[in-house]
């Protein structure tokens, strides 16, 4: 997709804002679209059970510890990367500053990344998103979707995620194959991470993945940090 496409598509986008009567403060407003909404997230619900869900806790299985560790500190510093240059899009040069500062440190004396050095350094990690950056820019949240084997999203953090797809490290590889072998490993790493929280889902899931994900999207476009380790003791924790 050209620039001049993307910019377009990423207009057409945020222009569906409109359809949102409020910002995301009361999730019954955010949800217009649930009708639709929820056949969607039906299906990837079977998709996770099936498919996805299956080979995470293969994984799991197989991965001794410091291995998931290692995979998930390399995709977390190539999120590093892409946090910095959101950051600098945000006019927040500090946090640029820290987050390529992790990049760096993390890439050369982290060998790649396994090694999270620049959290022993003192250097925190605090991620953000193109999502996070049309916030920014004042662009609404617009209504709440639930997109195909993608998952959860808005209209806004759906626009970003597109942008930060094509900034990102993996994106960069130019042999497919690889590229591609790399993006399924993350998925499934990722997923992999999420296997702690599945027992704590209850009640109706769809309401439940609704609102937990715009709680989170809420708390990252208001500037406040966001870790999700799933390392929780109780389900109020949670």
């Amino acid at each position: 997709m050209k620039f001049p496409v993307l910019l377009s598509f990423l207009f057409f986008l945020t222009s569906l804002s409109v359809m949102a009567e409020k910002e995301v403060v009361g999730y019954s407003n955010s949800d217009p679209l649930e009708s639709i909404n929820r056949p969607i997230f039906a299906l990837n619900d079977r998709l996770d059970r099936f498919i996805l869900r299956p080979v995470a806790v293969g994984y799991d299985t197989i991965s001794p510890d410091f291995i998931q560790r290692g995979v998930g500190n390399i995709f977390s510093n190539t999120g590093d990367f892409t946090t910095s240059l959101n950051r600098i899009l945000q006019g927040d040069f500090v946090g640029a500053t820290s987050s390529g500062g992790r990049f760096l440190v993390n890439t050369t004396l982290g060998l790649l990344g396994i090694f999270d050095v620049a959290s022993e350094m003192g250097i925190n990690e605090a991620k953000s998103d193109f999502g996070q950056t049309l916030s920014v820019w004042g662009f609404s949240s617009g209504p709440y979707l639930m997109v195909p084997m993608f998952g959860p999203r808005t209209v806004r953090s759906g626009a970003g995620s597109i942008v930060d797809s094509f900034s990102s490290v993996e994106k960069q590889i130019d042999n497919v194959p690889l590229r591609n072998s790399v993006w399924g490993i993350k998925v499934i790493d990722g997923r992999a991470e999420l296997l702690k929280a599945d027992d704590l889902i209850t009640g109706d899931r769809y309401i439940f993945v609704r609102d937990a994900y715009l709680q989170r999207r809420k708390a990252l476009e208001s500037g406040d940090v966001v870790i999700d380790n799933f390392e929780y003791e109780t389900e109020e924790e949670f």
